[in-house]
């Protein structure tokens, strides 16, 4: 079965290198949730690498359904660098991922063609080298219930364990359950309550985003 709630995402990775006619292309994948994230991270490599000739990038940062996306091709000539970073990016099929290139030139020109497939080569293989990671599209329950309905209630939660990512229980003044699920498991679990304790179970819900 497909897990719909999940989403792939990566931790910052390694630095990788190719060579071509005498330039260097040095690629990294890094992980940005926010733009001033993806930011701060340009910034920094630019003052570490303050003499290379470009630093070309691509970011894809928020939900699948409507990320934030921005290219820049940093000096080189228009859509020859900052485009194929963001297909390789697509490619991926990753969120939250910031991709810079940076280029030390070699004395050779290597044409629009040779810079998208160098730029695009560049950030896939920084891509590649980057660790995946799985984020999941959440949302909280909050269940209140009487005493006399928490043995149903507890055998619910229990059996939604396996989309349960997070877990809290009060008892006073009254039994309060707090999880955090996989959103798609939500609908069927507040059902199941309602049904089980013949409506008098009290439920608040809340999306949580991407996490």
């Amino acid at each position: 079965m497909t897990e719909t709630d999940a989403v792939h995402s990566l931790n910052s990775g390694p630095e990788i290198e190719i060579k071509i006619k005498g330039s260097r292309f040095l690629g990294r994948a890094f992980e940005a949730v926010t733009e001033d994230e993806a930011r701060v991270e340009l910034a920094a490599l630019k003052k570490k690498a303050y003499d290379a000739t470009h630093h070309c990038s691509a970011w894809k940062i928020g939900p699948p359904e409507k990320p934030i996306e921005r290219h820049d091709d940093d000096g080189e000539p228009n859509g020859s660098a900052g485009p194929p970073i963001l297909g390789a990016i697509h490619q991926s099929g990753l969120i939250n991922a910031l991709v810079v290139v940076t280029r030390y030139y070699g004395g050779t020109k290597l044409g629009t063609g040779g810079l998208v497939k160098a730029y695009g080569e560049a950030a896939r293989l920084a891509l590649a080298e980057a660790p995946r990671k799985t984020l999941w599209r959440r949302e909280s329950l909050v269940i209140r219930c009487a005493f006399d309905d928490l043995g149903p209630v507890e055998t619910l939660v229990g059996k939604a364990a396996a989309h349960t990512l997070e877990v809290e229980r009060v008892f006073e003044p009254e039994p309060e359950v707090r999880l955090v699920l996989k959103q798609s498991r939500v609908d069927d679990l507040a059902n199941a309550l309602v049904e089980a304790t013949a409506g008098r179970v009290k439920l608040e819900r809340e999306s949580l985003g991407i996490a």
